[in-house]
């Protein structure tokens, strides 16, 4: 198990009794790919797996041979131009003009655990029995560029990690135009293509395409991974659901311009390339310099996208997220933005601090307009000093006041931004990325520091790090609010203005690295209006992020089920707010509120104050609640049960490591009078345990027998059971089999008609049903 290689054949085999993944040294010297897929039993000889066939109008790479063309080759590191017309992982400009390369193997190293990346975020080992890493060497010799290609293969999951490092052994400079993190060449395109798109307010919904013909590509050329497609794409076969059939997931680690792409050629081989999107990069690579790529992750499923979903989970949640709050329970917090705006005073924060410390609230956030000019989004940004007429005492001094009420404070930023109207901009207005002599356009009135530049930098730093040092802080939103244009760096030469996304990237993670390395005790939270930068990149340094600036329980639904095919619910930064909600205007029960932001790191965004009493005994109930489940939630194992792209009901569960707790969630969209009866059936179980079904809120019904056999159906109501301090009703007990093979039931006690007591139904309603192992 591990790396074999078996130098009579010049062959690789990564496996690890889940996966395969084999590789050769073609005869031309470059490294091509033999079989990804589930695990084989090893043999020294996969030549057979080389389909080389002649072919009109093939070009071929030997004299006198009509038989080795690469446009028939799967590859690892396939260039364009030497008899393979299929787009290429890599590109390099050379001074004559020439973009052929030819990458000829050198050498191979194989290394236990995981190597860090130079400047960049990526998964990691704690032990070196975790993984084996392959080095494998290749060399242009015309060039001198060399090719480190790195390959992870995990022990125990069923994954492997691709970057790719290059040198420039030459005497000349080239330029990099075009530098994938993987290729994947596969040997038929029957998959289906699942990618997570949508825009402001409805980021990652699920569209699904079968691949064709051609090329289809997600990517961002916004300069962060975008609202619009998250780095992040499935290739499933057309029986594949989320519990059985195979499925392949690529991850990007990445927080800049990306491309995915998939080519099927028309003799129905598919290449998938992932990795910086090539049409806003260009990187020159003096002599000496090395350049590195983002890490790609790829997961490989014969057991349906949940079992994808959930290798996903764990190795995100714990070999890529990183500090003091990896492995916590994340604080309840409550957050003054859509309670106040710009419109707030220290005494009014206080009230509403005061106020969720009653409902036992842990965390009070204070977000955007607290510093410098900033009364409007027209002024401020780039000033981090206190405003005085807002807060007399300063960021030390609200801190306090918060503290004393008995909470933990956090603070907003927006470190990468600057208003015109600012100090800093009219110290340094050559900070900012704009092209001379042309229009700067600007997005929420705002424009992009130029973190390209270290002195800038610096400064962000400077500034954040005193107030960070001076308060007690604990929790800091960073924001991003609009997408790069203009983009040009007042201090690069012309030949290397296609590096400044890169760059931009690469300086938002060193300030990332700087803040977390000095403040670990700081719960840093990522925001890029939402989910506009919700990636593994910014995962490595933030634990959790903002999953969408729409806080409608029922848009959330989707959402964070989108999320969930990549990302951890540790990682889901999840509110209650307001209703009528800020971005729909819907009105949905208080309860459905927060029975979809359970499912993440849970707070309110809203003032507590102006609840009604029945309302803040609710809220109180519901804190309890997430305060008692909240580690199963965070950190369970998570199962999708039915698609709210599908249908008007859906619903999850998560299970607890030993499972003996299991929490299910059920929503409706919209109510169907007198509907057919539901069961959804549950997944990872214990088959053998009885589970009490127990109902969060609401009403329960209990089946018992009389001595003569006769059934009767009894209404639970009230506080009932070992969890009615948070309001959970004692219900049926079923055996994990029954629940897992014929379903939990979900039908209503009302098919569209009220009788007697019971509870009416409705428009976005939701149930949260709690399972304990008896």
């Amino acid at each position: 198990m591990g790396i074999i290689f078996h130098e009579e054949t010049k062959t690789f085999h990564l496996t690890n009794g889940e996966i395969s993944y084999i590789m050769t040294v073609l005869p031309n010297g470059h490294l091509g790919n033999l079989y990804y897929g589930k695990a084989i039993r090893d043999r020294e000889d996969f030549s057979h797996l080389l389909e080389l066939v002649q072919r009109p109008m093939f070009q071929y790479v030997y004299d006198d041979d009509r038989l080795f063309s690469l446009e028939s080759v799967k590859q690892e590191l396939p260039v364009y131009g030497t008899t393979d017309y299929r787009a290429p992982m890599v590109e390099v400009l050379q001074s004559n003009g020439s973009r052929i390369s030819d990458f000829v193997y050198v050498s191979h190293e194989v290394n236990e655990g995981k190597p860090k990346l130079e400047a960049l975020p990526a998964t990691y080992t704690e032990n070196d029995d975790e993984a084996e890493t392959l080095i494998v060497t290749l060399k242009d010799s015309l060039t001198g560029i060399k090719a480190r290609m790195l390959y992870t293969i995990w022990s125990d999951r069923p994954v492997i990690a691709k970057s790719v490092e290059y040198v420039n052994e030459g005497t000349e400079a080239v330029h990099l135009t075009t530098a994938y993190s993987m290729c994947l060449d596969l040997p038929d395109p029957d998959y289906q293509w699942m990618q997570l798109s949508g825009a402001w307010a409805r980021e990652r919904h699920i569209i699904t395409r079968d691949l064709e013909q051609g090329v289809q590509s997600i990517g961002s050329n916004r300069g962060h991974s975008s609202h619009e497609h998250n780095p992040f794409i499935v290739l499933k076969r057309e029986t594949t659901d989320e519990n059985q059939g195979e499925a392949i997931g690529i991850s990007l680690v990445y927080s800049g311009n990306f491309k995915i792409q998939a080519e099927v050629d028309t003799r129905n081989t598919a290449r998938i390339l992932a990795g910086i999107n090539p049409d806003t990069f260009d990187w020159k690579l003096d002599a000496g310099e090395h350049f590195q790529t983002p890490e790609a992750v790829i997961v490989y499923s014969d057991q349906g996208l949940n079992k994808m979903s959930q290798t996903f989970h764990k190795l995100y949640q714990k070999r890529l997220a990183r500090g003091e709050w990896r492995d916590k329970p994340r604080p309840i917090l409550i957050n003054n933005w859509e309670a106040t705006y710009f419109d707030f005073t220290r005494e009014k924060l206080i009230a509403i601090a005061q106020k969720a410390k009653e409902c036992g609230v842990e965390l009070f956030v204070l977000d955007d307009g607290w510093f410098g000019a900033r009364t409007t989004d027209h002024a401020g940004l780039g000033d981090w000093v206190a405003n005085p007429d807002r807060l007399p005492e300063g960021i030390t001094g609200i801190a306090e006041d918060i503290e004393k009420v008995g909470l933990k404070f956090g603070l907003w930023f927006e470190p990468e931004m600057t208003n015109k109207d600012s100090d800093l901009y009219r110290e340094h207005p050559d900070w900012i990325l704009s092209v001379p002599g042309r229009h700067d356009s600007h997005g929420r009135f705002q424009y992009v520091l130029d973190f390209s530049r270290k002195e800038v930098v610096d400064r962000i730093y400077e500034m954040m790090a005193k107030i960070l040092s001076t308060a007690k802080v604990s929790y800091v939103k960073w924001d991003m609010n609009r997408s790069i244009t203009e983009c040009y760096s007042a201090v690069l030469p012309a030949d290397r203005q296609g590096e400044v996304f890169h760059r931009y990237i690469l300086g938002v993670y060193d300030l990332y690295e700087r803040l977390t390395s000095t403040f670990p005790h700081v719960l840093f939270e990522s925001c890029a209006s939402g989910g506009g930068r919700f990636d593994p990149g910014i995962l490595y340094y933030a634990p959790q992020g903002w999953t969408s600036d729409d806080t409608d329980a029922i848009e959330r639904v989707k959402i964070q089920y989108g999320t969930s095919m990549c990302y951890p619910i540790s990682s889901m930064g999840s509110h209650v707010s307001v209703v009528p909600n800020h971005q729909t205007r819907r009105e949905t029960p208080l309860k459905t509120r927060a029975n979809a932001a359970y499912f993440g790191t849970f707070g309110y965004e809203l003032d507590l104050n102006k609840l009604t009493a029945e309302e803040i005994e609710e809220v109180k109930k519901q804190v309890k609640f997430m305060k008692a489940y909240r580690e199963v939630i965070q950190y369970g194992t998570f199962y999708r049960l039915a698609s709210p792209f599908d249908d008007e009901e859906c619903g999850w569960m998560v299970v607890s490591d030993d499972k003996k707790t299991a929490i299910v969630a059920w929503f409706r969209t919209l109510y169907t009078p007198n509907k057919c009866f539901t069961r959804m059936k549950l997944h990872g179980l214990d088959p053998d345990a009885i589970y009490s079904c127990n109902v969060l809120g609401g009403q329960a019904l209990t089946v018992s027998k009389t001595p003569d056999g006769k059934l009767i159906y009894e209404k639970v109501s009230g506080d009932k059971g070992e969890d009615s301090a948070v309001n959970v009703i004692a219900g049926p007990s079923c055996y994990g089999d029954e629940l897992m093979n014929l379903g939990l039931i979900t039908s209503d006690t009302s098919a569209g008609e009220i009788v007697g007591e019971d509870m009416p139904c409705g428009d976005y309603d939701s149930r949260l049903y709690v399972l304990k192992a008896e």
